[in-house]
């Protein structure tokens, strides 16, 4: 199967930025969409608009953090849909601030959305994927991954730790059921910069940076779009000037 249109997509944080932009975009190319988020009438709101241009979208509350959303929110796709194509891990959350800071809060808030929740979306969705004989995890990592840098060690290492997760998954998913794509922006402009709790003057670079989530969005429609024998593993998109 390959395309978008008639592909059905479940996608996390899908209330604003990355998420929303990819629930769109998908929708507007055909595919019906199933949004989880925790703001529900943000989520009520992207789905009516999606609704009135034609689109398939229905809204589910998630909380990625807690298993029984997932197992939900994959269920409320197949009740929909008849059954589900692709989820699309995006929900994160990113601290910034030098691990001498001692942000245990912070610091675990990243592990239980960043890592939990993604496992929580895998344990939710391949028992699913196995019985229709085939699936696609496509997860959001981050550039900051990558590149390693002072006051994002944690919120990176809980990057590398889902890089490195879905590296394992895809040499054990050899049998053509299951495709993975890791997703890694960079700078892109969502709610997330105002929530880092960075330097003003560090935000403020940030944001002269940031590309749209649009762009992100146009990233997973390319990977979702491949032929069923077609894995497109990772993809960078960020700044032309990001160092």
């Amino acid at each position: 199967m390959s395309g978008v249109s008639g592909k059905v997509v479940a996608v996390t944080g899908a209330s604003s930025g990355i998420g929303e932009a990819i629930a769109r975009l998908l929708a507007e190319r055909g595919a019906a969409v199933v949004l989880g988020a925790r703001r529900t009438d943000r989520l009520d709101a992207v789905v009516r608009d999606i609704r009135e241009r034609g689109g398939r979208a229905v809204a589910c509350a998630t909380d990625v953090t807690r298993r029984a959303d997932l197992e939900r929110l994959v269920a409320r796709a197949v009740a929909e849909y008849g059954r589900l194509d692709v989820l699309v891990s995006n929900a994160g959350v990113g601290r910034i601030g030098p691990v001498a800071d001692l942000d245990v809060d912070g610091w675990s808030e990243m592990i239980d959305v960043n890592v939990r929740g993604v496992l929580h979306g895998i344990a939710a969705a391949l028992p699913v994927f196995r019985r229709q004989g085939r699936g696609h995890l496509v997860t959001t990592v981050s550039t900051s991954g990558l590149k390693i840098v002072p006051t994002q060690a944690v919120y990176a290492g809980t990057k590398n730790a889902v890089r490195t997760l879905l590296e394992g998954l895809r040499q054990e998913s050899t049998d053509g059921v299951l495709r993975t794509t890791s997703i890694s922006p960079g700078v892109v402009r969502t709610e997330l910069l105002d929530s880092t709790g960075g330097a003003g003057e560090q935000v403020a670079r940030m944001r002269e940076l940031a590309i749209a989530p649009e762009a992100v969005a146009r990233a997973v429609a390319f990977a979702v779009e491949q032929p069923d024998d077609v894995e497109i593993g990772d993809i960078t998109v960020r700044p032309t000037a990001q160092g």
